[in-house]
Order: structure tokens, then sequence, then C-alpha cells
């Protein structure tokens, strides 16, 4: 399965034209919305071991339950990005050029340092 990212924003602007929600979309209050649907699935882990968290996708209602707050942390990013005029395409290669040369593989294999401590 393939997301097709403009039909997606299409979408979410016709949801949020017909609930008259534009004058609520700005993209400070997407963006503190997005930070609550972002902690809503860290509490998901909050209290799970790494183990646990790795396991827990297996069972129907925990996966039921992230799937629900990862659409919601992916739509809120979408509207973000429409509401501003992002062209998700061109910032998307832009920052993942930058993290490549940020994080060169053979300096930054097999370890999670910054890349400023690499």
């Amino acid at each position: 399965m393939s997301i097709d990212i403009a039909s997606l924003q299409q979408r979410l602007r016709a949801f949020s034209a017909e609930r008259d929600w534009d004058q609520f979309h700005s993209p400070k209050n997407l963006a503190c919305a997005l930070s609550v649907e972002a902690a809503e699935l860290l509490e998901l882990f909050q209290w799970l071991n790494d183990e646990q968290a790795a396991l827990a996708p297996k069972d129907p209602q925990f996966a039921e339950r992230l799937g629900e707050e990862v659409a919601d942390v992916l739509l809120y990013l979408l509207r973000i990005a429409d509401v501003s005029g992002l062209d998700l395409n061109a910032v998307v290669e832009r920052k993942l050029l930058l993290n490549a040369q940020k994080y060169p593989a053979e300096q930054a294999r097999g370890h999670a340092r910054k890349y400023d401590a690499l």
C-alpha cells in the first residue's frame, strides 16, 4: 500500500472546511495538537521496558491503539505542511540529504551519537 500525500492533504482540507475548522488551524495550533498526539503515542509505551515495547504491537488491541495514534501524528504533520505551504517532497528530500551529510555511514554506523559528536 502506498499513500498519496497530495490526495490525503486534499481530503484533510475538505474535512476541515466542512467543519469550519480552518479558523483554528494555524500552524501554531496544529503544532500544539501534533505535540499532544505525539505525547499520546508515547504514552502507549511509557511504562514498558524495551522488550515489552517490542512485543506490544503484536497484541491486536495495542496495535489498534498504536495505529490510531500514529495516524493522528501523520495527519497533523500533513495538515501543518499544507497550511504552511510546504512542498513535502522538497523538504523531505532536502532533510534526507542534510542527514546524510551530518551522519556519514562510515562515521555513524553502529552508535547513536549526535552528529556533533562524530
